[in-house]
């Protein structure tokens, strides 16, 4: 008899330990927790992500789904909006709101801190909804304000 995976299996609670650490189409740091390739999620998707002192994303937006983002530790700048021309600050103990497709860039400001953040999306998938948009990538300098 074939191995089930995780697609087969009847629906049922978990307790996923942190996945091994990836860095995602975004050039950040993810550890994977929920999702469609852990449990067979349908709807929802939850891991952390790092942005290391000075380190900054690639500007994307994620096709027709809902970001939502905790921050644990550090501070985060964002550019968001069709020319990334919008800007905000999240620090610990805020929480982040982004719509479906819109474009951002987040980045973290410090020059000794890693910023560590909860997020989950509406995509199930780690990266499936991910669309890089290259052409906003030089709009902002590396080191954002």
């Amino acid at each position: 008899m074939a191995p089930s995976s995780a697609n087969d299996r009847k629906p049922t609670c978990h307790v996923i330990k942190a996945g091994l650490e990836f860095i995602g189409k975004q050039a950040l740091s993810y550890t994977p927790g929920i999702s469609a390739e852990t449990v067979a999620s349908k709807g929802i998707h939850l891991q952390l992500v790092t942005i290391p002192p000075g380190g900054r994303a690639k500007a994307h937006k994620h096709e027709a789904h809902e970001t939502a983002l905790y921050v644990l530790s550090g501070e985060s700048g964002m550019w968001y909006g069709e020319t990334l021309q919008d800007h905000l600050v999240a620090g610990a103990g805020d929480f982040v709101y982004i719509p479906p497709g819109m474009a951002h860039l987040p980045y973290n400001p410090s020059a000794t801190e890693d910023c560590v953040a909860l997020i989950s999306r509406t995509d199930p998938n780690e990266q499936e909804s991910v669309v890089l948009l290259p052409e906003l990538d030089r709009i902002h300098p590396a080191k954002s304000p």
